[in-house]
């Protein structure tokens, strides 16, 4: 027990450290605000325009709606003109995160590639330590679609999530979960990253992805792929086997192959893409054998200049 606990914490660590050097080449991730805010959280941050805050944000001229109380008497006294003191509005947002640990996802084609569970997992963990830079609360949700804990920030809860994270591919018999998860209990008016394949059927993604941009939540999906499975490089008779029990298929000449399954990868693609799109979300792809840190770094961009 002693060794599993250690090596959970080792794992951990590791996927911390490979992440941490992602988020430090970047910015703080904060999200773009949707909807006027009618809370101020704790630890929240600035947004950059006139609202609800304690910092001050800049001087303008009174106006008739303005209160005798907001004048600022010091500064009207140095010119002929009436000013306003106006605050900073400052909130923070949630962002959920989802990183695909199911059995597909163990995938590698080569040694010197990772499995693609996890580059989806250290890609989370920049994006996670990004957000809680950027003064956000993140929410991780599990791979059948829960939610890990309630929303919260802090490097604590990057730690939790790389904790969580690490215990899931450590394990030698995932748990079954859905091929496309449901997604029930999420934080309305959210911004949600997930990183997964997404090699299911496109009629469960689409659902999927319609009844979570029905509650508010703006999207961004990143779909990480090995170079095999978008090239398929193989020769020659090759027995393919499923990692979630779907059998075994037997091709006698992979080359030939070759095209038609490239076709239906980018016909799939294609629907992935206008299922975003459709949404109001963003799509991009990831290749294991490719750098993560410029992957992130245009997500980081997709979330900062997305707009509903």
């Amino acid at each position: 027990m002693a060794l599993n606990a250690a090596t959970r914490r080792d794992e951990s660590h590791r996927l911390r450290a490979q992440a941490d050097v992602i988020a430090a080449a970047l910015p703080p991730l904060p999200v773009p605000t949707r909807r006027p805010a009618t809370v101020t959280a704790l630890g929240s941050h600035g947004r950059r325009r006139a609202g609800v805050g304690d910092s001050f944000w800049q001087f303008r001229p009174y106006s008739t709606d303005d209160t005798p109380q907001s004048i600022d008497w010091r500064q009207s006294g140095k010119v002929d003109q009436i000013y306003v003191r106006e605050r900073e509005w400052v909130t923070s947002q949630t962002a959920v995160l989802w990183c695909d640990t199911s059995p597909s996802m163990r995938y590698r084609s080569d040694a010197k590639f990772p499995a693609k569970a996890e580059r989806a997992a250290v890609m989370t963990l920049a994006i996670a330590q990004l957000l809680i830079d950027g003064g956000e609360r993140i929410v991780r949700v599990t791979g059948d679609g829960r939610q890990q804990r309630a929303a919260s920030a802090g490097r604590l809860a990057v730690g939790q999530m790389a904790d969580a994270i690490a215990a899931e591919l450590l394990e030698e018999k995932p748990a079954k979960v859905p091929e496309v998860p449901r997604f029930d209990s999420l934080p309305r008016n959210a911004a949600m990253v997930l990183f997964s394949d997404f090699l299911g059927p496109l009629d469960d993604i689409g659902g999927m992805v319609r009844a979570v941009a029905h509650k508010g939540i703006v999207g961004h999906m990143m779909q990480i792929l090995d170079p095999a499975e978008e090239s398929l490089p193989f020769e020659g008779r090759v027995r393919f086997v499923g990692m979630e029990n779907e059998g075994a298929t037997v091709i006698d000449r992979t080359e030939d192959a070759r095209a038609q399954y490239m076709e239906r990868l980018a016909a799939h693609r294609a629907g992935l893409k206008a299922l975003a799109a459709a949404a109001g979300w963003t799509f991009a792809v990831h290749h294991t054998g490719n750098s993560p840190q410029l992957a992130v770094a245009a997500l980081h961009n997709a979330i900062t200049g997305h707009r509903r």
